[in-house]
C-alpha cells in the first residue's frame, strides 16, 4: 500500500524525501541507542518490571518505521535515478 504512495511522487519529490530519510535514520539511531541505554539502566538498577521493558516498545516502532526506506529505495531504484 504504501508502495504506491511512492509512485505518486515525481523524481525530485523522491529524491527530496530520500535526503529527509537520511537525517530521520540518524535521529531514528540515536533514539533508539539512547531508548535501549535506558532499557539496561533500568534492569540493573531495579531489576526486570514493566517501565525497564517500556522504552523497547518503542524501538520496534523505531525500526518498523525503516521499512519505509527500503520502499522508497526500491521505488528510486526501480526509475534508475541515483
Amino acid at each position: 500500500m504504501k508502495e504506491e504512495k511512492f509512485t505518486k511522487f515525481s523524481d525530485q519529490e523522491l529524491l527530496d524525501k530520500r535526503k529527509n530519510l537520511k537525517t530521520q535514520l540518524i535521529i531514528n539511531a540515536v533514539l533508539i541507542g539512547f531508548l535501549i541505554g535506558i532499557s539496561i539502566y533500568g534492569a540493573i538498577k531495579n531489576g526486570f518490571t514493566f517501565f525497564t521493558l517500556f522504552p523497547l516498545i518503542f524501538v520496534f516502532f523505531l525500526i518498523k518505521n525503516k521499512t519505509d526506506s527500503k520502499e522508497l529505495e526500491n521505488e528510486i531504484n526501480s526509475r534508475g535515478l541515483k
